[in-house]
């Protein structure tokens, strides 16, 4: 029989262990609110914030509470900012830059009248001399009719036989586009992102009619016309041992068995020799997995990626090693400073520092030779890469797994053997940086445009960003380029004839020499 004794002390018991759960739940709570003020901060930041991604290491941010930097570890951050160095300040010249040497100058003279080249003495002057200056001047686009008359002959004595002379091969048979048209077209719409619309309005007041859907077919033709040199460039990357990946998103509107809010991608592969780099877009309506699996079929090597799960499947199926991209990896700490104003030191600012002296080891083998960049990697980087190791173990215990930080650490951890790949070879980058740069003229010409109107659409798109990218990537003008394999293109018959168009492959003399002839 229980006493009053045991009742009270059951009852104790009851009570503590009601209050440690309490207790539990109120810090499970705390920690939860935490976590979603974090993230109401990054997306205000997002929204409202700037965007780039610059540090300014004169100032130190504060952080969240459970990502404070203990006392020990401020000298050592301190320290690490030391080490850092910046390059000296270059004073830029002052004026205006001279104007280009090769464009053509119309002399103007300005004389003094008749009557004032008489000195006051009464002596006449005489010239010593000029001072020159220089205006630009545009003259507005000039339209002209090519006029192709084929000569006919005849047998006057049996009346019979008739001869014409036949029409040079076009890119688009009976179409009044001439090479210089469709460049035009072309280069205005995926280089200068002027949509076809405007173009349309541009025309007009020309005093030329060409309706907006008549450009849409030239640009899906020329698409067709060009896509040979399309898969050329496809067995270039893929028979090189270094390539690149990224994708972003496109809207087509006419898309069969699929909303036009429908979300679509555009794909950017790049690789091959430093001779011969090339760029292949491809337009997709999804993100499957499948496709950088059959785009690198052939492909064996190192790949830069950033961290979506189609690439990683690819690396555990196929023998192509994983190159993570350091840029994405730092944007998640950077995200968390941006959001955090003060002047106290936190991790992610350490982190930020250490990767910014990554970097800065990169920037000092831009010109160096593959094997000196790796040896000079092996010395300056990895000693960098075993302290943010170190670290980031160090860290994933003490931080709470849903907050930024916490993600950040683990996201590095994730994909350290690919962040840390690029030390295999000197030929390697650090980050994904050439595919981001590529995926850029995209986005930005996708504000101007906003969608593609059909697959079709995109799928020419994809063709002609390709080239325009690979011309970028070798110092060519895209219109130069675009006139000149749009005049050859049509009477190529063979795989080598439309090899030799690709834009490492053209003579120079000859691309300058067919322009303005």
């Amino acid at each position: 029989m229980m006493t009053d004794e045991d009742i009270a002390d059951k009852s104790n018991e009851e009570l503590r262990a009601l209050l440690l759960q309490q207790a539990r739940e109120l810090q499970n709570q705390k920690a939860e609110i935490k976590c979603l003020h974090e993230r109401i901060n990054q997306l205000l930041q997002s929204q409202y914030g700037r965007q780039s991604e610059k540090y300014d290491y004169s100032q130190q941010y504060s952080l969240f509470d459970e990502a404070t930097v203990e006392p020990n570890e401020e000298e050592k951050i301190i320290e690490a900012e030391s080490d850092i160095t910046v390059a000296a300040h270059t004073r830029k010249t002052r004026g205006r830059k001279p104007l280009p040497k090769d464009l053509p100058r119309v002399r103007v003279e300005h004389d003094l009248p008749e009557a004032e080249r008489t000195c006051q003495c009464g002596c006449q002057l005489t010239k010593i001399g000029e001072d020159c200056s220089e205006q630009l001047d545009i003259i507005p686009a000039k339209v002209q009719v090519i006029v192709h008359a084929r000569l006919k002959y005849a047998c006057k004595s049996c009346e019979e036989t008739i001869k014409r002379s036949p029409m040079p091969p076009q890119p688009i048979a009976k179409s009044i586009a001439s090479p210089g048209l469709l460049a035009h077209v072309l280069v205005s719409k995926f280089k200068d992102h002027l949509p076809l619309y405007r173009q349309e309005q541009i025309f007009q007041r020309m005093g030329v009619d060409i309706p907006r859907n008549t450009l849409s077919y030239w640009v899906i033709r020329c698409g067709d016309l060009l896509s040979p040199l399309i898969i050329e460039m496809q067995k270039i990357i893929c028979d090189y041992d270094i390539a690149f990946a990224d994708e972003t998103t496109i809207q087509v509107l006419k898309e069969k068995d699929r909303l036009p809010s429908s979300k679509s991608y555009m794909w950017v592969f790049s690789g091959g020799p430093p001779e011969k780099r090339s760029f292949v877009y491809e337009y997709h309506p999804s993100r499957a997995h499948d496709i950088p699996r059959d785009f690198f079929k052939d492909f064996s090597g190192y790949l830069h990626t950033d961290g979506y799960q189609a690439y990683q499947t690819l690396f555990k199926t196929q023998p192509i090693q994983g190159v993570a991209c350091w840029m994405h990896a730092r944007r998640k700490f950077m995200d968390i400073v941006k959001t955090i104003k003060g002047n106290k030191t936190g991790l992610c600012h350490w982190a930020v520092s250490l990767i910014a002296k990554l970097y800065r080891v990169e920037t000092e083998t831009k010109n160096m030779m593959p094997d000196e960049r790796k040896a000079y990697r092996d010395e300056h980087a990895s000693p960098l890469l075993k302290k943010m190791k170190a670290w980031l173990d160090k860290k994933i215990h003490t931080t709470a797994p849903d907050s930024p930080i916490g993600k950040a650490i683990a996201y590095c951890l994730k994909y350290w053997d690919g962040l840390t790949c690029y030390l295999n070879d000197g030929r390697l980058e650090i980050d994904n940086g050439a595919s981001e740069r590529a995926i850029k003229p995209f986005a930005i010409g996708r504000k101007n445009w906003m969608f593609s109107d059909t697959p079709n659409g995109a799928a020419a798109g994809a063709v002609i960003y390709s080239l325009i990218e690979t011309c970028k990537a070798h110092d060519i003008e895209p219109y130069q380029y675009f006139r000149y394999i749009l005049k050859k293109i049509p009477s190529c018959s063979t795989e080598e004839e439309s090899r030799q168009l690709l834009p490492f492959n053209i003579d120079r003399n000859e691309l300058t020499a067919i322009v303005t002839s």
